[in-house]
């Protein structure tokens, strides 16, 4: 069971920090991704940290996205800053676990907007 929180509206050149709280026992083990939707386009892979700690980011957010994880917590953060128009999306994180192909839990979604 994954909640995203932190969502919202903000300026161009702001910043947001987005919230991925999980529940269970394995979230230690598990890798964490954040996907964007924006309308009328495809869900877009922005963020990956493996259980290690390891991240990885799409090229469109490099540099300008952190992904980190709190285990203690069960929670993934994305820390967005220099926020443009483009990075308008619901923001969703995903959950793989260990020994999976695929992201096989899904949270609800939070909403971020950017205005130019």
């Amino acid at each position: 069971h994954l909640v995203e929180s932190g969502g919202g509206l903000v300026q161009a050149g702001g910043s947001l920090r987005l919230s991925c709280a999980a529940s269970g026992s394995t979230f230690s083990r598990n890798a964490i991704a954040w996907y964007r939707q924006a309308p009328g386009k495809q869900r877009e892979l922005v963020a990956v940290i493996s259980s290690g700690g390891t991240p990885s980011y799409a090229d469109s957010v490099k540099g300008r996205f952190t992904i980190s994880r709190d285990n203690a917590k069960a929670t993934v953060y994305l820390q967005m800053n220099s926020l443009k128009s483009e990075d308008t999306a619901l923001y969703s994180c995903a959950a793989r676990l260990p020994g999976s192909n695929g992201y096989g839990y899904w949270g609800q979604g939070t909403q971020v907007t950017v205005s130019s």
